[in-house]
């Protein structure tokens, strides 16, 4: 059985990993050890939430903990985390989970890719949207042709975070927020692609501004022929995750849980694909993906299972769709950079495909 290291216990780590972690253990009791989470904090020294054992750096965690059987949740943020693998690494863990973007750039990337293979590490991304029982749907839908080919599909993703970007420094742009959920769940139903287009905004509250942080929007064209889009705006008065899939015979309306208070994913299905009128379906679907996630990587690290195969469509598995996401959200920065930012404003906020209701 494993035990667990969690790395970095901001939202990450407290919110969202270590209570997931803690309803896990009592959904598969035989996968996980006795014993509580150790949580390391590099640079600060949190208030340790019940669960959680603070060691007060790796070098202590490594002195509680056998690396052969412990996996280690790197929940640093994007631009600190190829040094912290590193550190990691070089203590002895093999195991790790990762959260998402696996980098923060090509340069980063490379760095943590060289650690990968230098120390023979087993790397899973954290991807819930790739484990959501809503993707695994809609690749069924579209899976079987009976709706036609893709012509385009929308992605929505908005919340408000005025507070956390402003306060903290942890991402530099929108673009490593919440959108590399979505550009995973492209690759994974519509194949490679390339960046065609991408702009950012500023977040102003007061005199207070934090660059780039504002909303982010990228266009890709895949090598299937379809085309994507994507739009996130941390501005906004209201959450919603909603993708939008437009083919031939049918549009697919979904939207993703928006928090853990509620773990329901709605689809809307307006099927055009028969001889008569158009139908409209509604399916709800218990979506508990943060939790179906992480059991799958354990399962994977104790040997029970093989690497998850949420893989880029026609390439490489797991660890290499979430390589080519890094890859296009560096382009999408590029090329945003290239345009100067400005702050949001009410008339910036449009639904991804025309699609508000």
């Amino acid at each position: 059985m494993l035990r667990t290291l969690l790395v970095g216990l901001g939202r990450s780590g407290t919110g969202l990993h270590l209570p997931v972690l803690l309803r896990a253990r009592g959904a598969e009791p035989g996968l996980f050890a006795a014993g509580p989470v150790v949580g390391v904090d590099p640079g600060r020294t949190p208030t340790a939430p019940d669960g959680l054992t603070l060691a007060a750096d790796l070098r202590e965690a490594r002195r509680l903990l056998d690396p052969e059987r412990t996996v280690v949740h790197l929940c640093t943020p994007p631009a600190v985390r190829d040094g912290v693998l590193e550190e990691v690494a070089a203590l002895g863990f093999r195991r790790l989970v990762v959260e998402k973007p696996l980098a923060a750039d090509r340069a980063a990337l490379h760095r943590v890719r060289a650690a990968v293979d230098r120390h023979h590490l087993d790397v899973t991304v954290v991807a819930p949207w790739l484990h959501s029982a809503l993707t695994d749907r809609l690749a069924a839908l579209l899976g079987d042709g009976r709706l036609g080919p893709v012509r385009h599909i929308g992605v929505t993703q908005h919340k408000p975070r005025f507070r956390r970007s402003l306060t903290t420094t942890g991402h530099g742009s929108a673009f490593e927020v919440e959108v590399p959920h979505a550009v995973g769940v492209l690759l994974r139903l519509l194949g490679d692609a390339r960046t065609e287009d991408a702009s950012w905004s500023d977040v102003r509250l007061g005199d207070a501004v934090a660059p780039r942080m504002g909303a982010a929007r990228l266009r890709l064209a895949h090598t299937t022929g379809a085309r994507s889009e994507v739009h996130s705006d941390l501005t906004s008065p209201v959450r919603r995750r909603r993708i939008v899939i437009e083919t031939d015979r049918a549009r697919l309306t979904g939207d993703y849980p928006v928090s853990e208070d509620d773990d329901i994913a709605q689809l809307r299905i307006d099927d055009r694909s028969g001889a008569g009128p158009a139908t409209v379906t509604r399916e709800l679907l218990p979506d508990d993906a943060l939790t179906r996630c992480l059991i799958r990587a354990y399962r994977h690290a104790a040997g029970r299972a093989a690497p998850d195969t949420a893989a880029l469509r026609g390439g490489p598995g797991d660890l290499g769709l979430h390589i080519r996401t890094v890859e296009l959200l560096d382009d999408a920065r590029q090329l945003a950079a290239a345009v100067p930012s400005r702050p949001t404003r009410t008339t910036d906020r449009k639904e991804v495909a025309g699609h508000a209701g």
